[in-house]
């Protein structure tokens, strides 16, 4: 995944040096953050190992909660119809994931209707992902009664909590000291996705070893460049 632009507005020094510490982290079942959706999850990883014969799963949950991480994270040919809403680009494989179906023109819906019926004839998988259950998308009623007759599953977002939590287990296996403090700064100050997150603590741990300093307050607001003297 490309490393996000959105963290720093200018390429100043510091901005591009923390954009360099950044590490590629391909979204993966391992390193999705379940909190409190391990039912969820459990269900996801069971149908992707083929114990339930549905041909589709749809996960729905507010942004940020995890939906498209897992998505990614399947293995299946992936889309998003935020950007291609005419499906354009949704190749004719046995195993589709396609994000944000919400978003979907009405060349799109028409194709993932085409899709669905495809895949449940040749015994494949469609994935899906929404901010609601299909039964209340602004979709043709046929396909939101194919994508309704399949699993449908809510991600709930974690809490700040589940979040910290993430982030001090993050640090101690890398045994770096990250103390409540600074873990409460980095979410109040940092981008709030956990994936966001866990990628600032890989870039914390190498940039304290780099300057030889511990982690401070200091340091972080450093890291994440929110003084104009950072």
């Amino acid at each position: 995944m490309l490393k996000s632009p959105t963290l720093f507005h200018t390429a100043s020094p510091m901005r591009q040096l923390i954009l360099d510490l950044l590490p590629d982290s391909p979204p993966t079942l391992d390193n999705f953050v379940p909190g409190g959706n391990a039912e969820t999850l459990t269900a996801f990883t069971g149908w992707l190992a083929g114990t339930r014969a549905e041909t589709s799963f749809c996960l729905w949950g507010e942004a940020g909660s995890g939906c498209s991480h897992l998505l990614l994270a399947s293995g299946f040919t992936y889309v998003d119809a935020a950007i291609d809403r005419g499906l354009a680009k949704a190749a004719a494989s046995g195993q589709l994931a396609v994000d944000h179906v919400d978003e979907l023109n009405a060349d799109g819906q028409i194709a993932l209707f085409n899709h669905f019926n495809r895949l449940k004839m040749a015994g494949g998988m469609l994935l899906t992902a929404a901010p609601q259950p299909p039964a209340h998308l602004a979709l043709r009623e046929d396909l939101r009664t194919r994508l309704g007759s399949g699993l449908i599953y809510r991600l709930q977002p974690l809490s700040d909590a589940e979040k910290a939590e993430a982030i001090a287990a993050q640090a101690k296996e890398r045994a770096l000291k990250l103390s409540p403090e600074a873990i409460n700064y980095l979410l109040r100050h940092a981008p709030r996705d956990m994936r966001t997150l866990s990628m600032l603590v890989v870039a914390l741990d190498q940039y304290t070893l780099e300057q030889k300093r511990p982690v401070t307050l200091p340091l972080l607001r450093e890291l994440l460049n929110l003084e104009a003297n950072a």
